[in-house]
């Protein structure tokens, strides 16, 4: 697949070395050398340097035979221009970033296709509702809902007080049983489970169950005496921050601490209608965070710039005895270290863009595709179609490539979970989990 992509910068380059690793055809414009230079010589792909608005430059990048081209520089108006650009140099799928919430209201997907952008990211707000998400269940590090819950995928640190250790998994969820195991990391290991793998002290396991399961799947696994979150403080007054805030239930009180003392005078207009309390000075400060009450809260959430500065302050916090912490890390280098920490529920916005773009790249009817951060693994939802390999034999025949699982699927509204002699049925949506293993090889068991 040809694909070119605008703007070297974060999220353009993280996009362009995880793509180039799928052996696409990768061409990355950017004006600026230095950022060209910047994303090494590992990834097989190519550069360009030159103005990303010109025609010329679209037309030298080949977008009129490209299948996706993704704008993602930091200028809105230059994404959403190049991007109609693009579609009438004949690109087939075109991406742009935006930073206005205005843009991404549903009702207005018609009105922006029209103009010949397929689709719009907008990485802030899609981190908020994973903030929010993780908030909503203080026991989990990770939630996902699909198809308005009919299943639900739940990521669960294990610690002390849970039944399910040390017995094979075939023994504790089996065809009868309401929830499986579908991945499971261990320290720098990522598990696709069999029957016989078990479950160890301080895995970080993922769950797939139903909803009604929800409370079952917390008592085995010990968490039913964890704190409902009531009361939160973020550290860090950004857009992400902002959209959080805007998203939080009512019955959550937030306290927001700024560093900048004029940003903090932007959030009290910004927040004015919102109960939302702004806090100028530093949330990695002790002396601070005991003044304003850390031992009463629930959750502390890092959403400063600097990954590190993150990881340090919901350590803190963990010191200071708040059980939920979430950590906005952007440098993907401190993931696997921020894991090793216990820091959380760690947020990377250039993964949750990679999760949306790579979607649009899947031939198949695809409706979600999610990058597990910490499991290093992809979880994808495909449609069955009339025919396809994957309805002619039961699972346990399919021959499925090896680290990928079926964890559940979705027919006529109703979540059902996958074993080996379950019989999946066109037009039935799929839940496939993935590590080292490129989806589109997937892909081809439902086309």
């Amino acid at each position: 697949m040809k694909i070119v992509i605008a703007g070297a910068f974060a999220t353009g380059t993280y996009l362009a070395k995880l793509l180039s690793r799928n052996h696409e055809n990768i061409t990355l414009i950017d004006e600026d050398a230095e950022r060209l230079e910047n994303i090494g010589t590992d990834a097989d792909l190519l550069t360009l340097q030159a103005p990303i608005g010109s025609i010329n430059t679209l037309k030298e990048a080949g977008v009129g035979s490209a299948e996706l081209f993704i704008a993602v520089t930091p200028d809105q108006n230059l994404n959403l221009n190049t991007c109609m650009i693009a579609k009438a140099l004949g690109a087939k799928k075109t991406v742009a970033r935006i930073d206005n919430d205005e843009f991404a209201e549903p009702e207005l997907q018609e009105f922006f296709e029209g103009l010949g952008v397929s689709s719009l990211i907008y990485p802030e707000k899609l981190a908020a509702a994973d903030i929010i998400n993780g908030l909503k269940m203080s026991w989990v590090r990770l939630r996902w809902d699909v198809h308005q819950g009919a299943l639900v995928l739940l990521g669960i640190k294990l610690r002390e007080g849970g039944e399910i250790f040390n017995k094979p998994l075939k023994d504790i969820c089996g065809p009868d049983d309401p929830y499986h195991v579908v991945a499971i990391k261990r320290g720098y290991e990522t598990i696709i489970p069999g029957g016989n793998d078990e479950l160890k002290l301080y895995d970080l396991a993922y769950f797939m169950t139903t909803k009604q399961y929800i409370p079952y799947v917390r008592k085995i696994v010990g968490k039913e005496h964890y704190a409902d979150v009531k009361n939160v403080m973020i550290m860090g007054g950004g857009t992400t921050a902002i959209q959080a805030i805007k998203s939080l239930p009512s019955y959550m009180d937030v306290k927001i601490i700024e560093r900048d003392d004029s940003r903090c005078e932007e959030l009290n207009n910004i927040l004015e209608n919102d109960d939302a309390l702004v806090i100028h000075g530093d949330g990695r400060n002790m002396e601070l965070l005991n003044e304003e009450g850390i031992k009463t809260t629930q959750a502390f959430v890092a959403l400063s710039p600097n990954s590190e500065t993150n990881i340090l302050a919901c350590l803190t916090a963990k010191r200071m005895g708040v059980r939920k912490t979430v950590a906005m890390i952007e440098n993907m280098d401190y993931v696997s270290m921020a894991e090793s920490l216990d820091i959380g529920t760690i947020i990377n916005k250039k993964a949750i863009a990679a999760s949306h773009i790579y979607q649009m790249m899947l031939d198949s009817e695809v409706s979600n595709v999610r990058f597990l951060t910490m499991a290093n693994a992809d979880v994808a939802e495909f449609v069955a179609h009339a025919n396809s390999k994957v309805t002619q034999k039961k699972v346990y025949e399919l021959g499925l490539p090896s680290g990928a699982t079926l964890g559940g699927l979705v027919r006529n509204g109703e979540g059902i979970l996958i074993s080996g002699g379950t019989q999946i049925q066109a037009g039935d949506s799929v839940m496939v989990f993935c590590h080292n293993v490129n989806i589109k090889k997937i892909e081809k068991f439902f086309i």
